[in-house]
């Protein structure tokens, strides 16, 4: 067994092996500091700074520099400077723990370093001198504490603590090398396999991830932090039916709740959510959960009012202030703006908070008509999101392309007659923020229709077809098509519908709302040619700006730029234009703004290309009690009102960028 897996499509996007000056400079100046030559290292630090000011490690190794000098004060301030840029990063507490070590201030220097391996458990020097500051202090049992954790890494090989503290501090790609060299001479290394599974689940390679925590599962079946990925694996890939069968015992029930939420089963969650809660109150993470469930089944006020506690909770919680922006309906008061605006300029806010916040500010201004502050709050979430994240438009691009290839009239009639025969599923596809949620709305209120979810099993198929190899830019799928038989695209419908099948009652039909699917038309033809298929599109400007001010929960990493958007969008049109071609008649074109200038027409025109009776309560949606799961859960929930299909004209002075990349399209 390999038990390194592959990751490949994380090592497609990681930074090229050549260095650039600033990195050569970077590693001239450590070997210094490893050679004790400390004025030659703070000199060069200081001199490199001048070019890249803001670089991490740069000022890092001044800072430390300066503490070997006795420069403390120096050192002091330069690590506020790198706290204020890289509050995440754990190796700046860790050295300004150092340094109140060296002016003799213990209590400031335990909680730098307590600090440090809060963010990076894989710190021996912090957790060695966390032991002694303890003994000192008489504080034994934090002591013994802080020594188990100094074994347990004196136990691993260097490689796994290497790595682990290069995963903790960002540099994914690095730990990534660092762990799979280790695997190559340990292929079955608990703690490598593990940790490669992590650096997976980071990167969303998460069939490598299962695969792996499977793996490690085989040799250590009780080792329960593995068995927490692995659930967790499951449920990032929708695989909620199998989660379920893991054991909810305490280790593992709020990962149970979650997957009744999924699942449906609100009730169950919130009972055991709420015996959570009551032992730990103060988890600001639970009630943040509870909140979301109770979003989902429409009651508002009581998932505001736990929103709220959540973020009193834990003063600077982001995504507790994001969670109530993004109701669309809520409205903050100028205790909330101002506390908002004060916790995300904290210099001690975490990257994750700070961009929660400023989505949230965006939204809470944008509803005063600050528009000029809201749009600049959008831009900053945006900006700092986009930091975290990988995105590579040349590979949607280059699947759009391969797709067009593949799907020719030719391809297409030598496979007519071919999957499974079933009329079941209602794909709606498209771009995100495009009124898709209105639809299923207007098809769930019918009473043959079960309105599921964004449901993940097509892109996990593609997923399987990609194989373990996957390169982005010369993927097997959608070209490995070519050879599959008559036979396996028919169980490939079966088994579509019989994973599905968990998230559907009685009801003749349901609907699969995952947007992204658009990409793998072709595909769900092949596998379910009677299924039918929507598309939910909006106006160009509108549907790309309305995804600039969304901060989605995973995925959609195309929205954090309007050049990436307006990409996306385009290479979208493309593709759709090319399944119209291919595909006659196959798919419905639903304008959003359509919808709201003539509610009836457009739901008849929709229930008769489903081939369903006209039903009137698909014309009063809002009154439907179901739940709902995605950012318009809210305003599906209320008549359709006209106010909003223009509202981002009033952000039009600061979309040049966003017209300019759309082109043409920016006036259609």
């Amino acid at each position: 067994m390999n038990g390194g897996g592959n990751l490949s499509r994380a090592a497609a996007t990681a930074p090229s092996p050549a260095q650039s000056p600033v990195e050569t400079e970077v590693l001239r100046i450590q070997g210094l500091l490893k050679t004790r030559q400390f004025p030659a290292a703070l000199a060069a630090a200081q001199a490199l700074r001048v070019e890249v000011p803001e670089n991490r490690d740069v000022l890092y190794m001044q800072a430390v520099s300066q503490r070997y000098l006795r420069r403390i004060p120096e050192a002091l301030a330069t690590l506020a400077r790198l706290e204020t840029l890289h509050p995440g990063y754990s190796r700046l507490f860790q050295e300004r723990g150092h340094c109140y070590v060296a002016c003799g201030e213990r209590a400031a220097a335990i909680e730098a370093y307590l600090q440090a391996v809060n963010i990076n458990a894989a710190l021996p020097a912090s957790w060695r001198t966390l032991r002694a500051l303890f003994q000192s202090a008489g504080r034994l049992v934090e002591a013994e504490t802080a020594a188990a954790h100094v074994a347990r890494l004196a136990s691993l090989p260097t490689a796994v603590v290497t790595a682990s503290s290069m995963f903790a501090d960002g540099e994914v790609f690095e730990a990534e090398r660092v762990t799979r060299e280790l695997l190559r001479t340990h292929p079955d290394h608990i703690e490598g396999m593990r940790l490669l599974a992590q650096i997976g689940m980071q990167l969303e390679v998460l069939d490598d991830a299962e695969f792996l925590l499977e793996s490690v599962l085989v040799f250590a079946p009780d080792y329960h932090p593995a068995r927490y990925d692995y659930v967790q694996v499951l449920l990032q890939r929708h695989r909620h039916a199998r989660a379920l069968q893991e054991p909810a015992n305490r280790h593992y029930r709020a990962i149970h709740a979650t997957v009744c939420v999924a699942l449906g089963e609100y009730a169950e969650a919130l009972r055991i959510y709420g015996e959570l809660v009551r032992e730990t109150p103060q988890a600001a993470e639970l009630h943040l959960s509870i909140a979301h469930a109770l979003k989902t089944l429409g009651r508002q006020a009581e998932a505001i009012e736990t929103y709220r506690t959540a973020a009193r909770v834990r003063p600077g919680f982001g995504d507790a202030y994001w969670s109530l922006a993004n109701l669309k309906t809520y409205r903050f008061a100028d205790a909330e703006i101002e506390r908002m605006r004060l916790e995300e300029a904290a210099s001690s806010a975490k990257l994750v908070d700070r961009y929660h916040l400023c989505f949230a500010l965006g939204k809470a201004l944008e509803d005063r008509a600050e528009y000029a502050e809201s749009f600049r709050y959008y831009e900053r979430g945006n900006a700092l999101k986009k930091s975290a994240i990988h995105y590579r438009p040349e590979a949607i691009e280059c699947n759009a392309r391969r797709q067009a290839s593949l799907f020719t009239p030719q391809f297409l009639a030598a496979r007519q007659g071919v999957g499974c025969q079933r009329p079941d599923p209602i794909f709606i596809v498209g771009l995100p923020r495009a009124g898709s949620t209105l639809l299923e709305q207007i098809l769930a209120s019918h009473s043959q229709v079960e309105g599921t979810m964004e449901l993940a099993d097509i892109p996990r198929l593609v997923h399987h077809l990609q194989g373990r190899d996957h390169d982005e830019l010369a993927p097997r799928y959608p070209g490995v098509l070519a050879e599959v038989s008559v036979e396996q695209l028919r169980r490939f419908g079966e088994r579509y519908l019989a994973d599905t099948q968990i998230y559907r009652t009685e009801r003749r039909f349901f609907i699969d709302k995952m947007p992204n699917n658009f990409r793998h038309l072709g595909l769900i033809h092949l596998m379910l040619p009677r299924a039918k298929i929507i598309d939910a599109r909006r106006e160009a400007m509108a549907c790309c700006f309305s995804n600039f001010k969304q901060l989605f929960a995973s995925g959609q990493e195309f929205t954090y730029s309007p050049e990436d958007i307006a990409r996306y969008y385009r290479s979208y049109i493309e593709l759709m234009a090319h399944w119209d071609a291919v595909l006659p008649g196959r798919i419905l074109r639903v304008q959003h703004e359509d919808v709201v200038e003539d509610l009836e027409g457009n739901v008849r025109r929709i229930l008769e290309f489903c081939e369903l009776r006209f039903e009137p309560q698909c014309l009063e949606f809002h009154k439907n009690q179901r739940s709902v799961r995605t950012a318009s859960s809210e305003q599906v929930r209320r008549p359709i009102y006209k106010e909003g299909r223009d509202q981002w004209r009033h952000f039009e002075p600061w979309l040049a960028p966003l017209r300019e990349a759309l082109g043409d399209l920016a006036n259609g």
